[in-house]
């Protein structure tokens, strides 16, 4: 599958699927906190788990870098809903954003 290109100036990680075309992650860095903000995919490309390989690769990314993570958007929010392995990287903050729900 295509790579994923990480624009840190424009806060997002992106997929090129076709000319024109970009399914992206966007995120705010602040307080040592990275906010997962926004993922979109063109609805053409939907159901192909895009969205799903780009918060692993950011949140991957959020780990080696040394941030907590805050799901914003509410893609970000079910994703650490269905992937508990990954409530390691959560912020406080995260954490009550996800609700009482697991």
């Amino acid at each position: 599958m295509t790579e994923i290109i990480h624009r840190p100036e424009q806060g997002k990680f992106l997929i090129r699927l076709a000319p024109g075309a970009y399914a992206f992650l966007g995120y705010e860095l602040r307080d040592g906190k990275m906010y997962i903000k926004t993922t979109y995919t063109p609805p053409e490309f939907r159901g192909r788990g895009i969205a799903t390989r780009l918060m692993e690769h950011a949140v991957r990314w959020a780990e080696q870098m040394g941030y907590k993570v805050v799901p914003i958007c509410s893609f970000a929010v079910h994703y650490f809903k269905k992937h508990e392995e990954w409530r390691r990287v959560l912020d406080e903050e995260g954490i009550r954003e996800l609700g009482d729900t697991p």
